[in-house]
């Protein structure tokens, strides 16, 4: 059986009740180690063989920023100090992660309790519930609870700056922006835990409140506001994937993956999808969401940088570049590239946004060298040795709002309710799309064959 790290992060040197307490952690089946983080020195008493003590001053997120890279076992359990937490719960907490069925397992002080009944916490700490899983997408019944167990490797991985108990907000944002499974197990316990304080609590909704408005799954990424609102579009989306997917092989490659939003739209019924994506951080969001499809390959390059050559023995029938070229600034050395790794008569399907003159702050915003047009599109593809098989305009009512906000306003991304509001009313837009021919739109659609 694998083990785990255990750490406890207090607020002063522990009690004599809680040193016998973490006496019994040490002792629970499957634990590694137990590390005990204080800001000052512990008692004599306090000594075990797998228990090591972290003199931390500062608050909870100080602690477990110090703690979480000394850990040294393939899972971490972080546990707060309440002794009325169990360590029998630990084998449950643990199961999924050593089963693979997660990466994040999050226990649940909400279900019945074998001693005491239901333990229901504050108002307070309802309705940070509902805005934590309105921030995070997620459906956790007990998003602050004082068990979490975690895949080491991905919880090391996080960038973590929150100094208080906003941190355990933070946690469970990241988690869920990187897209980790989680799972949500009940505990038991012998004593009611401690309900969460008025502070941490404030702390709590402040962090949680601070991701709602950037959306930065590792306070570096401006571009993941724009892709995570997109990948809440769902009507959107599936019509454009309807579009792409009428014209691709059953050997993909998909170049600029991003978050994987038109992946989940292709990969159906594919034979294999190769995901090429520049970024590391949303290569792993990749690996992550098609974990359990192994004909999903995400593939870490650059389109300038990749070696074209090694991707020529997965014997690719398509490639297809949803809003991407417009990102290549040589998107003519791009597509001859494209055209090195398809087979003999192979489909190049390029969705791109049209109409130089809606440029403006939000193309900027995610790193747009240009907006195309039906000749200048047409150009680059014939340029390179493609014909030109269909070639259509899409989303014509898209153009006011596109303009308003990145001409007018200046906006750097789309307002998520106006996104969400259009999103509504995409399937009868693309109903008449797809019946209509459209003089003009917001974006171009081009199917290319070797």
């Amino acid at each position: 059986m694998s083990q785990a790290s255990v750490v406890v992060p207090f607020e002063r040197a522990p009690s004599a009740e809680e040193e016998a307490w973490l006496g019994r952690l040490t002792q629970a089946p499957g634990v590694a180690e137990v590390l005990a983080v204080t800001p000052a020195a512990p008692g004599p008493n306090l000594r075990a063989p797998n228990l090591k003590i972290l003199q931390v001053p500062g608050g909870r997120g100080v602690k477990l920023r110090a703690a979480i890279p000394e850990t040294r076992a393939p899972q971490v359990i972080l546990q707060a100090p309440h002794t009325g937490y169990d360590p029998r719960d630990y084998a449950s907490v643990l199961a999924p992660l050593r089963s693979g069925q997660a990466e994040a397992v999050y226990g649940n002080r909400f279900g019945p309790s074998r001693a005491v009944g239901s333990f229901r916490g504050s108002v307070a700490g309802r309705s940070l519930r509902v805005l934590s899983n309105a921030v995070t997408n997620l459906d956790l019944s007990d998003p602050a609870s004082g068990v979490r167990a975690f895949d080491g490797q991905a919880l090391r991985g996080l960038s973590l700056t929150s100094p208080d108990a906003g941190i355990d907000a933070e946690l469970t944002f990241k988690i869920a922006a990187q897209f980790y499974r989680v799972y949500e197990v009940p505990l038991r316990y012998s004593n009611p835990p401690r309900r969460d304080s008025p502070a941490a609590l404030l702390a709590e909704a402040r962090t949680l409140l601070r991701y709602a408005a950037v959306n930065d799954g590792d306070n570096l990424h401006e571009g993941y506001n724009t892709l995570l609102r997109m990948d809440g579009a769902p009507h959107y989306n599936a019509w454009l994937g309807r579009k792409l997917r009428a014209h691709l092989g059953q050997r993909v490659l998909e170049v600029g993956a991003g978050i994987g939003t038109i992946t989940r739209q292709i990969e159906p019924g594919r034979e294999l999808v190769v995901a090429l994506e520049v970024d590391p951080f949303y290569v792993a969001k990749l690996q992550n969401v098609f974990k359990d499809r192994p004909h999903v390959k995400p593939l870490l390059s650059g389109v300038e940088s990749a070696d074209w050559d090694a991707l020529r023995p997965y014997r690719l029938d398509s490639v297809v570049l949803s809003n991407v070229l417009e990102h290549i600034e040589d998107d003519a050395a791009a597509v001859q590239n494209f055209r090195r790794v398809l087979q003999p008569g192979g489909r190049l399907v390029v969705l791109v946004p049209a109409l130089p003159a809606l440029f403006g702050s939000i193309d900027q915003a995610v790193g747009h060298f240009r907006r195309y047009t039906k000749a200048s599109l047409r150009a680059v593809l014939e340029g390179q040795g493609f014909t030109v098989e269909h070639l259509e305009w899409l989303n014509l009512v898209g153009i006011p709002g596109w303009f308003m906000n990145g001409r007018v306003f200046k906006r750097r991304a789309v307002p998520p309710l106006q996104l969400a509001l259009y999103d509504r009313v995409s399937p009868l837009l693309a109903s008449v799309e797809d019946r209509f021919e459209i003089p003009v739109g917001m974006s171009l659609m081009a199917v290319a064959r070797v």
